[in-house]
């Protein structure tokens, strides 16, 4: 396992963050430090096209698709240094981390030029349609139907906490198209636009106030025939494929973020006084001592990757900072304070750690809820025998 980095890695590092460093402090100064994934959406459409133009957009992708085929450790460095620039979350995260290793990994050559190109470019934005109201995680329990019908698939159903859905151009669905089928058979991955009458896309409002989250709707929505990623019936091993990205190189960047949270609490502690009770120390020093080992485990996880599959190792790091940034959340507002639990903004806008607290409730639930991830560890990871599924 190799935990530092090299000369010509540290280079790649003072190259990629001066870069970063500079749009931030220069034409696109004013999404800088953003953290509502709604906010400013056009803007942050052109910062997608920005890093394109400059290659910096999806850096692991092979050359001839705009990536610069970019080693692991140059990956996980571009990741730090964006969230240690302040740079804004990607509106096209699922396109880049999810969907586009997706086609690359399964997709015919002719998906691959109909679909990457306009990833890399940042015109093509993704969403994700897996999660539905009566499967929650458990994704062999999906309901949404496909058909075959006059060379296009036809889909009906509903999708629920597609995040971004009312931005995106393209959204992948995992459906299931063999009448009578169960559990992860009989499933199908699809590609649809959006952009058509048969898909109807409606906000769910969160408690935080933001609305990045949606329900869509599909009634007789359609996509081409050749729209599906690898075989009929074979989407389960596409979305098995793809949760094995989710688990990828991002993950270092997302702990940098969590690492300018942490600090922030550190601040606020310091200034009001807070650090000085013992249980608050104790506390920052455990989160302290949880995110250093949560980037140790990372970079084991990732220097191990095999990405057509999740390893063992993988499937215990959604639960892990999951937990970990819930419990971060609620230091927040033990620091805070009263502080903490007043707004003087009229539009219900709330200030980083308050907003850290409420966002953090969600990070147990989406993505595989706990209760999920450890079924997971345990029949995937330990091989242990199946949870009684009811008609599963």
């Amino acid at each position: 396992m190799k935990l530092g980095f090299s000369q010509a890695e540290e280079a790649f590092r003072a190259e990629a963050a001066d870069w970063l460093q500079g749009q931030m402090a220069g034409e696109f100064r004013d999404i800088k430090g953003i953290t509502k994934l709604t906010e400013k959406p056009e803007r942050r459409k052109e910062w997608e096209q920005q890093l394109a133009a400059h290659k910096w957009s999806c850096i692991g992708w092979p050359e001839e698709w705009g990536g610069r085929n970019a080693t692991l450790a140059e990956q996980v460095i571009f990741a730090e240094e964006y969230a240690r620039a302040g740079v804004p979350g990607r509106v096209n995260h699922i396109g880049v981390e999810l969907a586009g290793p997706t086609i690359l990994a399964f997709g015919t050559p002719e998906q691959k030029a109909r679909f990457l190109p306009g990833i890399a470019g940042g015109t093509t934005i993704f969403c994700q349609g897996f999660s539905e109201p009566n499967a929650g995680s458990d994704l062999a329990a999906v309901r949404t139907k496909g058909r075959l019908e006059g060379g296009e698939w036809v889909v009906n159903g509903q999708k629920i906490w597609t995040s971004l859905a009312h931005i995106s151009d393209w959204i992948f669905v995992v459906t299931r198209t063999e009448e009578g089928s169960k559990g992860p058979k009989g499933l199908t991955f699809l590609m649809m636009p959006i952009d058509q009458p048969g898909i109807e896309i409606r906000g769910i409002e969160q408690i935080n106030g933001d609305a990045e989250f949606n329900e869509t709707f599909f009634t007789d929505a359609r996509c081409p025939a050749d729209s599906l990623i690898g075989s009929v019936g074979g989407g389960w091993q596409i979305a098995m494929g793809l949760l094995a990205f989710e688990r990828g190189v991002s993950t270092l960047g997302q702990q940098m973020a969590f690492r300018n949270e942490l600090d922030a609490i550190i601040e606020v502690a310091r200034a009001n006084g807070s650090a000085n009770d013992p249980l608050i120390r104790q506390r920052i020093a455990k989160a302290e001592i949880g995110l250093r080992l949560m980037r140790y485990g990372a970079l084991r996880m990732l220097s191990n990757t095999d990405h057509s599959r999740i390893d063992g190792a993988a499937l215990t790091y959604k639960i892990q900072w999951a937990t970990w940034r819930r419990n971060l959340g609620e230091l927040a507002m033990d620091v805070l304070g009263q502080a903490g639990e007043v707004t003087g903004n009229p539009e219900y806008e709330w200030d980083t750690l308050p907003n850290l607290f409420l966002y953090s409730r969600a990070d147990t639930i989406y993505g595989g809820t706990n209760q999920i991830q450890r079924n997971l560890i345990a029949e995937r990871g330990l091989g242990m025998p199946r949870e009684p599924r009811g008609d599963l």
